[in-house]
């Protein structure tokens, strides 16, 4: 990937993957940038400036051919390279992201859970087997996994990690509150904090303007 993508452009790439996959599912075969940016709530100029840094796509007066610039934006997304993932932490919030996110879909494949729980060795969730955390560095030799799913306290953050690393993991989707670009600079990591989520919308609640 080119290293000089804004990253709110990449921000912005599954969101045009799953509006199309909308306008496919509801017979739309072509769209121009305008009516585009009408549903997505962008300006056109801004999706072309996007699709731009990914070469273009589209065509003056006949727009996007809805289906090839999925693929498209697909292809560079990496949807089908079906990454090798690992989820560590079967409580409720593992247990959820486990059994309701198609990881097939969006590039991954979930090969196994970890806690560190023994009463929870042995379960399986959707399919996949939850072992004991003290196995992972033997799983990982055997299976080298690419990405790490931290669904974990904070405060176990840091040695889980370690340990990952130390696995040849270096990829990272970060439920905990743990920094992990701290202690690992060169980690690919994406971050997840619902309470942060959520608390932006109280923000907006808050703030909004009455409207009649």
């Amino acid at each position: 990937m080119k290293n000089n993508i804004p990253k709110n452009v990449i921000k912005r790439l599954p969101r045009y993957y799953r509006f199309l996959g909308m306008l496919l599912e509801s017979g739309i075969e072509r769209i121009s940038s305008n009516d585009l940016s009408k549903r997505m709530g962008l300006t056109a100029s801004q999706i072309r400036q996007d699709l731009n840094h990914f070469g273009g796509f589209g065509q003056q007066g006949y727009g996007y051919n809805v289906e090839q610039l999925r693929e498209n934006i697909g292809e560079i997304i990496g949807i089908g390279n079906s990454f090798k993932v690992i989820l560590v932490g079967a409580g409720n919030l593992g247990r959820a992201v486990a059994q309701h996110l198609n990881f097939e879909k969006r590039g991954f494949k979930l090969v196994a859970i970890f806690d560190s729980d023994e009463k929870l060795a042995g379960m399986k969730i959707n399919e996949t087997e939850v072992r004991h955390f003290s196995t992972i560095a033997d799983f990982c030799k055997d299976n080298m996994p690419t990405a790490a799913i931290l669904c974990i306290p904070t405060v176990a953050g840091k040695t889980v990690t370690e340990e990952l690393y130390n696995c040849g993991i270096k990829a990272f989707w970060n439920f905990s509150h743990y920094n992990i670009t701290d202690d690992f600079p060169n980690a690919v990591v994406e971050n997840v904090h619902l309470s942060d989520s959520l608390m932006r919308l109280c923000f907006n609640i808050t703030n909004r303007e009455e409207t009649p």
